[in-house]
């Protein structure tokens, strides 16, 4: 799939219009092309890794991203104080802003990407989807237009019949999406989703569609040069998501067959054609559980799912992007795109709290260990251990891509690398990914976009996860501590005597007889015996390799109290307390603290922005009911009274910034009214 290429670099110097992750890998490719480079960042930014991995970085305004990554006039003024012949927008921020791409190239410098006609007709979604339909590319049935109000919501929602979707004309990455199953479910999301698009994109234009049954996510890889080629790359598969929002993506789709890739494939690069597209940019389809398929959107930018198609298609399709921008003619044909080579599959990590709704979490990066390189294996991200995961940007941590032979062997590398993944600081969704992977729904290769929330619900509780895990976590603790208690007698490191052990895991308890044995510990538990083996433990490493069974095991280990110790591992975190069984015997006698009563207040479950108070003094509300709206990393988030009651006192105000756990409303007592007001 290569050509030869002359030794000159595609660009003498290349500004990188964003930060994280994205930034980074960008940034790589650059410089193996032997390209300068110049970076972005703002005041929150400055010494985030983008900026040092660059040979020069410009400051460009305070921390939110209106006056800094989505300043026009900024960006554009860092790239001729630069001197860069090209820039590249990554994803976000203002990688699909048509009139970004044109002040690029009115200021005479070559933008990595589409042309801003072809920006501007895919980024609007009423545009686009007309322009699909007159290349032949099957949409979506939906109103033919944007509706004016929630009234016209519901009278669209109605000729179309329910379920519908509720859709952002300018959307994109979950924002400004609601699916609806009746007209009050339309009305309740029809503000809040276009008070989240109008935030997000300036434009509040919004689309009613019909929902599909069934739906699967499914998305086809383009590549477009200036000189008339278009191919595509086959599929990715993304139904891992959300609050429409992809979690997890892998190519090639276990639900695409030949016949159906090819007939996608023809579609987008008629889509391609009619636009006269070139860079790379990615055609978006929800396919039905029949076999259909829909036009979504095109999305006319680097996609954050790309590498699982780099490492089944053998290409770089940033390197692609910059020399199709700089005029070179592609260098693959479709007859040369051969099919892909084993399977790979991404997680993305990110900075939020899985048992709270998936809230967004920010906070200082306590630590920070990305899994240990191995063969297929990549780790893409933008952070570093105590660097800062704010509220202005994107909750993305890192994304962990694996490769395998076939599609079981690369989810079996993922989990091993997300269990030995170390975040500590702010919440993330390690064990809810690592959770995602054991599922049966998805190991079988049939989750559609409902997955998670069928199989998760609204949150995911890894704490609850914990005791179903013990046959791992109770003798893996039991070794810890025997290994602990070893040294702390000074008997070389080795396991302690052995002995009766007590195991608790939140509620149950678990007696354990471990018996030292060569590499670890026999465990009898249960009535059985496990073996616990590792080459390398010691106190004080983070990390436990080894076995369990004669299955290879990563678990996380961390100091919680005297004698408990916090085990990750498998989509479950616990809380695991070693003692001796005598010991645990006389803890059972003694009397357990209440935890304060927090039953009449409405704390905020993260950092944020309050938009909006739907509550006042002495208002009685019913369980489900809004109370507020918080806004955190651009996602407006609804919190809802949980049980009947009366406001006592509201505590914030709109505009008001809160931090997690803050109160924002208190409640009556049961059974009293509050104090009067005014």
């Amino acid at each position: 799939m290569t050509t030869s290429r002359s030794d000159r670099p595609p660009f003498a110097k290349v500004l990188v219009a964003n930060r994280g992750e994205i930034a980074c890998r960008v940034l790589r490719t650059a410089r193996r092309l032997g390209i300068a480079t110049a970076a972005v960042f703002s005041e929150a930014d400055e010494d985030a890794p983008h900026a040092a991995l660059a040979d020069e970085a410009v400051a460009i305004g305070p921390a939110p991203s209106r006056d800094s990554y989505l300043s026009i006039e900024r960006v554009v003024a860092a790239a001729r104080r630069t001197g860069a012949e090209a820039v590249h927008p990554g994803f976000g921020f203002l990688a699909e802003n048509a009139a970004f791409a044109r002040a690029v190239e009115e200021a005479g410098i070559a933008f990595i990407g589409p042309g801003a006609d072809a920006i501007a007709a895919m980024g609007d979604k009423i545009e686009s989807k007309r322009i699909a339909a007159a290349a032949g590319v099957a949409i979506v049935p939906g109103h033919p237009g944007p509706v004016a109000d929630a009234d016209a919501a519901v009278a669209a929602a109605e000729r179309l019949g329910f379920p519908v979707m509720l859709k952002a004309s300018a959307g994109g990455g979950g924002k400004g999406m609601r699916a609806a199953a009746d007209a009050d479910a339309v009305r309740e999301g029809f503000e809040s989703a276009r008070n989240e698009a109008r935030a997000a994109f300036g434009d509040d234009r919004m689309l009613v569609e019909k929902f599909i049954a069934e739906p699967r996510h499914i998305e086809i890889q383009l590549l477009a040069d200036s000189h008339g080629a278009v191919v595509h790359l086959g599929e990715r598969e993304c139904s891992i998501q959300r609050r429409h929002q992809k979690v997890v993506e892998e190519a090639p789709s276990p639900f695409v067959d030949a016949d159906m890739r090819e007939a996608m494939g023809a579609q987008a690069i008629a889509l391609a054609r009619a636009v006269d597209y070139r860079s790379a940019g990615t055609v978006e389809f929800v396919a039905g559980g029949d076999g259909s398929f829909y036009f979504l959107e095109m999305n006319t930018r680097l996609q954050v799912e790309h590498p699982v198609t780099e490492m089944t298609r053998g290409v770089d399709i940033v390197e692609h992007m910059i020399r199709i921008a700089a005029g070179e003619p592609l260098a693959l044909r479709q007859e040369d795109v051969a099919a892909p080579r084993g399977w790979a599959v991404e997680a993305r990590v990110c900075a939020e709290d899985p048992a709270r709704g998936f809230l967004p979490s920010t906070g200082r990066l306590r630590r920070y260990r990305e899994p240990p390189a191995g063969a297929g294996l990549r780790v893409d991200s933008g952070v570093a251990e105590g660097g800062e995961i704010a509220m202005h940007y994107d909750s993305m941590i890192a994304k962990v891509i694996a490769c395998g032979a076939d599609r079981a062997e690369a989810i079996d590398r993922l989990a091993a690398a997300l269990d030995g993944f170390e975040i500590a600081g702010p919440r993330h969704n390690l064990p809810f990914l690592r959770a995602v992977l054991d599922r049966p729904a998805f190991r079988a290769g049939r989750a559609t976009t409902a997955f998670v929330a069928e199989e998760f619900g609204d949150a995911h509780d890894a704490e609850a996860a914990g005791a179903a895990l013990a046959p791992v976590l109770a003798p893996v603790a039991a070794l810890v501590h025997c290994r602990h208690a070893g040294r702390a007698a000074r008997v070389g490191g080795g396991p302690a005597p052995d002995g009766a052990l007590s195991a608790r895991i939140g509620a149950r308890e678990f007696a354990l007889s471990v018996r030292a044995a060569e590499g670890g510990l026999d465990v009898e538990m249960e009535g059985r015996s496990v073996a616990v083996r590792t080459a390398d433990w010691r106190p004080g490493r983070r990390v436990f390799r080894g076995s369990v069974d004669g299955r290879p095991v990563a678990v996380q280990i961390a100091r919680d109290g005297h004698e408990g110790w916090r085990l990750v591992h498998g989509g479950a975190s616990a809380r695991v307390l070693v003692r001796p069984a005598r010991a645990a015997e006389l803890a059972a006698r003694m009397p357990e603290k209440t935890p304060p009563d927090t039953s009449r207040l409405l704390l905020s479950p993260m950092p944020g922005l309050v938009v909006s108070l739907a509550v006042a003094p002495g208002q009685a509300v019913k369980a489900g009911e809004p109370i507020c709206v918080v806004d955190a990393m651009k996602m407006e988030n609804v919190l809802r009274a949980e049980r009947d009651g009366i406001v006592a006192a509201v505590e914030v105000a709109p505009g008001d910034s809160v931090r997690v756990d803050q109160v924002l409303v208190t409640f009556a007592p049961e059974g009293e009214s509050p104090p009067p007001t005014g």
